[in-house]
């Protein structure tokens, strides 16, 4: 197995010279162009290293999420995008130009989505307040190659490479710090506050998450901390400080000032989240506990979620509808739950019910991209490509960047015995799943093949030439 290390300097070495040539760091900091240039060079290169969850309702819902407090915030200089990744390390990490990664081993730990929320907006926090580009302007000049492999070991959590002081020795000798200051954590929570108050979210679940942070840290001193919280220092004194502005908080004083949260919405979205995270059995043994013992009939209800979404993985799907239909009679105006049903009908080869309780669900609204990806694999299952097609191409509208649609269109094209334009769909396929030398060959494939559709053509060549761009200096 290769060592953390070993991916860090995969992932920097595909764009060593463009970011010599094109991202001098100057010690008035990043500009906004840089700045989108390196987020746009880390994705890239990210989705060759990290497994993200793009699956369309978990992607959805934390991007939904992030845009309530982008609403609140107003108008900005970078197009934030946030992304779930499949890791047990308690991580979350702002990236240039607005790439929030959250790590599985995170979202484990919370238990409301306000606490979420919270961490949410402390990180946009950090990225409006352009904290990166500013650990920069304290030093004279910083190589962006230094910038691009500080920022590889935050996202990738290799605290050899990303705490403390980065030495760029490859580049200009200069030292980078890379952590945040308690001055920079104190503005993301203060900011953090401000934003959920104006949500009408109480900003208590700030204090509550940190309590988390500190009793990680203390169960793990001596061993190995968490990148969270050597990158985010010191959660004590951000209790401290958060607690006071609490206590300035008069709505605190008052019943029902805030409102209070329904968390079905997170703690589904938790389960379908720890389905790829977390060792089956044990998530079997949560779900049975959290039956037996809690007192919360919100958190023993979504339990029954949860294991519903066990058995339908271990193919009981009768017994799945079961734990569902209790799940609906206490969530009867929660329409995402007729979707889930759905799905455990097509899995138990009851096309017809399925197909009434999707199509209900698109005619009520059709930009849920969870809903209208379930109805054209439905279609696709059935035969009915040309409608299928037409569902899938309004997901690419709305998720472009999900790998699995264009397998699914790259199939359509197959079985139509148009091989170039499957051969193309195939291409991005690989390419959204970080399979570059893959995705490349058959990109180059489509380029030539004048048997593919000119708009393809024309858009394999563009992506060829970024990914050109991107990968100068191998």
């Amino acid at each position: 197995m290769k060592s953390q290390k070993n991916i860090v300097f995969r992932l920097i070495s595909c764009f060593t010279l463009i970011a010599y040539a094109t991202l001098p760091m100057r010690a008035l900091a990043m500009t906004i162009g840089e700045e989108r240039k390196i987020g746009d060079q880390l994705l890239y290169s990210v989705r060759k290293e990290l497994p993200i969850l793009d699956e369309p309702d978990i992607s959805q819902y934390i991007n939904k999420l992030g845009g309530k407090v982008l609403a609140t915030i107003g108008p900005q200089y970078f197009d934030y995008r946030f992304f779930v990744v499949k890791s047990n390390q308690f991580n979350a990490f702002a990236a240039p130009a607005g790439l929030v990664f959250f790590y599985t081993g995170l979202i484990e730990t919370m238990r409301s989505e306000d606490e979420l929320l919270s961490v949410l907006a402390h990180e946009i926090g950090h990225v409006v307040s352009r904290h990166i580009a500013q650990r920069l302007g304290k030093g004279t000049k910083v190589s962006a190659l230094s910038l691009l492999f500080g920022i590889a070991g935050l996202a990738l959590g290799v605290p050899g490479l990303s705490t403390g002081l980065l030495v760029g020795s490859m580049a200009t000798g200069q030292a980078i710090n890379l952590q945040y200051s308690r001055e920079d954590e104190e503005q993301a929570d203060r900011l953090s506050f401000g934003w959920m108050q104006q949500m009408q979210r109480n900003p208590a679940a700030m204090a509550d998450m940190l309590k988390v942070m500190r009793r990680i840290t203390r169960y793990r001193m001596g061993t190995d901390t968490p990148q969270y919280l050597l990158t985010h220092p010191n959660p004590e004194a951000r209790m401290g400080y958060v607690e006071t502005l609490l206590e300035h908080d008069e709505k605190q004083k008052i019943k029902g000032a805030y409102v209070k949260t329904d968390n079905f919405d997170f703690l589904r979205f938790k389960y379908r989240v720890m389905m790829h995270s977390l060792d089956h059995d044990k998530l079997r043994m949560n779900c049975a506990s959290i039956l037996a013992s809690s007192p919360d009939k919100e958190q023993q209800t979504l339990a029954k979620y949860g294991l519903a979404l066990l058995e339908s993985d271990s193919h009981n799907v009768d017994q799945a509808l079961q734990y569902l239909a209790a799940v609906r009679e206490q969530y009867p105006a929660k329409d995402i739950l007729e979707i889930d049903q759905a799905v455990l009908l097509i899995d138990g080869g009851r096309m017809e019910e399925a197909r009434q309780l999707l199509e209900k669900a698109f005619k009520r609204d059709p930009t849920d991209m969870y809903g209208v990806y379930q109805l054209a694999k439905m279609e696709l299952m059935q035969g009915k490509s040309t409608r299928a097609e037409q569902l899938l191409q309004k997901v690419a509208v709305v998720m472009p960047e999900y790998p699995q649609l264009y397998f699914d269109l790259g199939r359509i094209e197959a079985d139509r015995g148009k091989e170039g334009a499957s051969i193309f769909y195939l291409a991005k396929y690989n390419l959204y799943l970080g399979r570059m030398k893959i995705a490349k060959q058959y990109l180059t494939r489509s380029a030539k093949d004048m048997s593919v559709p000119e708009k393809f053509r024309s858009e394999a060549k563009s992506i060829l030439e970024k990914l050109k761009e991107l990968e100068k200096g191998i």
